[in-house]
């Protein structure tokens, strides 16, 4: 056997306001959110897992982005998270050609239409519309 044996697999980020981040997390978004035995956040997926969101002091947002929702259909929750007042306009930069609501719609490559935001840490997330 592998010394290499994993029984849990689990993503993490850090954001700078743990409180702000149960707030978005739970209640602008609606994900259960649950705070663990170190003070710290378990965001549980809605198909099992977890990700481990802890405060660090000397937090920088991720210059990538972090965290992905599929969904069936991009526009629609583009619209929901705008109503819960989450701005999905982030970009403006020409290249990345996106929308007044700040999607980028799906071109001839075939690539899903696809929405940014971020969280009260500048951590960026996306809606993605679900491909197939």
């Amino acid at each position: 056997m592998s010394s290499f044996y994993s029984t849990q697999t689990f993503s993490s980020f850090s954001v700078d306001d743990i409180d702000a981040a149960r707030a978005f997390y739970g209640e602008t978004l609606g994900m259960v959110v649950s705070t663990n035995p170190m003070g710290f956040l378990d965001i549980h997926l809605p198909q099992g897992g977890s990700i481990f969101v802890y405060a660090k002091p000397d937090h920088t947002p991720a210059s990538f982005t972090i965290l992905n929702f599929s969904v069936p259909d991009v526009e629609a929750a583009v619209d929901d998270l705008n109503a819960r007042g989450v701005v999905t306009k982030i970009y403006t930069d020409p290249d990345l050609d996106t929308d007044e609501k700040g999607i980028a719609r799906s071109g001839p490559d075939g690539g899903p239409s696809i929405a940014w935001f971020m969280d009260p840490a500048g951590n960026v997330l996306a809606v993605m519309e679900a491909m197939g």
